[in-house]
């Protein structure tokens, strides 16, 4: 009885371990450099620099921005829908959205993401300097565009 509850528990260890792998996240990409700078053009909403900040894994790249946007009042938490185009060098732009940001008091600054793109692939050279709006912020039902008006710096996010 001793010997089948004994490999009854290893068969049980075996399996846990085996299931643990499968489900264990996959390997993330190099993305170089992780955190970049551009300068942005808010309009009446500011201006000034941005940080950017990268992660990928699989085809899924995600970016948090802290934006040269200030709030005229108190915006709640997960209010603001955002829009980030980053031109690719190598093939189609990338668009990353989401409507995550903490709550932010009146004057403040926006901090904005994660915001997703499902299309990142290794190759990808992205930059939010391009002609056009690069970054797009819908508050309170007000659109506020941000036009990038510098490449990034130290430079594009490099996915490998």
């Amino acid at each position: 009885m001793r010997r089948s509850t004994l490999g009854a528990a290893g068969a049980l260890a075996a399996g846990l371990a085996a299931a643990s792998l499968a489900f264990a996240p996959t390997a993330s990409a190099a993305v170089s450099p992780g955190t970049a700078t551009a300068t942005y053009d808010c309009g009446s909403w500011g201006g000034g620099t941005a940080t950017l900040t990268m992660t990928h894994s699989g085809t899924t790249g995600q970016v948090s921005i802290t934006a040269p946007v200030t709030t005229p009042v108190a915006v709640g938490a997960d209010t603001i829908s955002s829009t980030l185009i980053l031109d690719n060098t190598t093939g189609p732009d990338r668009t990353f959205t989401g409507k995550k940001n903490p709550a932010i008091p009146a004057g403040g600054t926006a901090k904005l993401g994660p915001l997703t793109a499902t299309n990142v692939v290794a190759g990808d050279s992205l930059n939010s300097y391009f002609a056009g709006v690069a970054l797009k912020l819908v508050i309170f039902g007000v659109t506020v565009n941000c036009d990038a008006v510098t490449s990034q710096s130290p430079g594009p996010f490099v996915i490998s």
